[in-house]
């Protein structure tokens, strides 16, 4: 059997849509998608635990930035950060998404660069800073951010699936894509896709998530003290612990099929993704046990 006849040759568009200069990226619907999600489940999550809607309001800017300056950091700082600190107009361009070019005029070329381990990071520093304005409970916030978090990273997997980025080895199954509108380098070479193995993955974390939040819930519906120890229960920090394990198991194992991102990485017995991953899942398999 020829498996050359099914492989998928994958050249998609950078933008979902063009009105003249103006261009909508598949990659930032993405992110909207995944984020708004995000705010639409959490949302619902504190109206069924009877949470102040005041205190909800202020809780996706806090996520929106902690998530976007804590992944744009990780990637500059943990991936590249002789590229990013060689100069004071590097350092500059680290925080705002415009290239400034040689003759002194700019270029906008979006946040080209985001490492999910800088955002969970940052993510976790916005929560905290959330909670303490708000004086939420901090393990009640990061439960329901943990159920919600899954879905939004399967749509950034997605977005860096359209941009044909952070692609896998070279491979020989059937399924394999050729990412012919990526880097000149990788094209016409199968690969493994990598991205859509995680955003699959991470849309299956999402409802298991859901599914012990659904378990917690009914057996606290039904008050019964026994039963109440055989569910996990938001504010415990099981979920925040579920989710982080989850994630960043896969992320550890899943990297054996991926290219390296950067060039110190080659001759690593783990690459950075993999060592950036062992501290939340450690942190993650800790606060499990906290919540069971």
């Amino acid at each position: 059997m020829n498996y050359e006849l099914l492989y998928i040759v994958w050249a998609p568009s950078e933008y979902m849509f063009r009105i003249g200069n103006f261009g909508v990226r598949w990659y930032s619907m993405c992110w909207l998608v995944g984020l708004a999600l995000a705010y639409f489940i959490v949302k619902r999550l504190y109206k069924e635990q009877k949470v102040k809607d005041e205190l909800f309001d202020p809780l996706f800017i806090y996520c929106f930035f902690g998530i976007l300056i804590g992944a744009r950091l990780g990637h500059c700082l943990f991936y590249e950060p002789d590229v990013w600190l060689s100069s004071w107009q590097r350092v500059f361009e680290i925080f705002v998404p415009v290239r400034i070019l040689a003759d002194g005029s700019w270029k906008f070329v979006g946040y080209q660069g985001l490492a999910s381990h800088g955002g969970t990071l940052g993510l976790m520093i916005a929560l905290w800073l959330y909670c303490r304005n708000t004086k939420m409970n901090i393990w009640h916030v990061l439960d329901n951010i943990a159920i919600a978090t899954p879905i939004t990273a399967c749509f950034i997997r997605l977005g860096n699936l359209m941009n044909s980025e952070i692609v896998g080895k070279v491979t020989d199954v059937p399924w394999a894509f050729i990412f012919a509108a990526g880097d000149p380098v990788i094209a016409h070479q199968p690969r493994h896709p990598g991205q859509l193995y995680e955003a699959i993955a991470y849309f299956i974390f999402f409802f298991i998530g859901w599914w012990f939040y659904q378990k917690g819930k009914r057996v606290g519906e039904k008050a019964d003290r026994k039963s109440v120890f055989s569910a996990p229960q938001v504010g415990s920090g099981f979920f925040f612990g579920l989710c982080l394990t989850l994630i960043f198991t896969f992320r550890f194992f899943i990297e054996y099929t991926k290219e390296v991102q950067v060039d110190f990485e080659s001759g690593m017995f783990f690459n950075m993704g993999q060592l950036l991953s062992l501290p939340f899942i450690i942190l993650g398999i800790m606060c499990m046990k906290k919540g069971k």
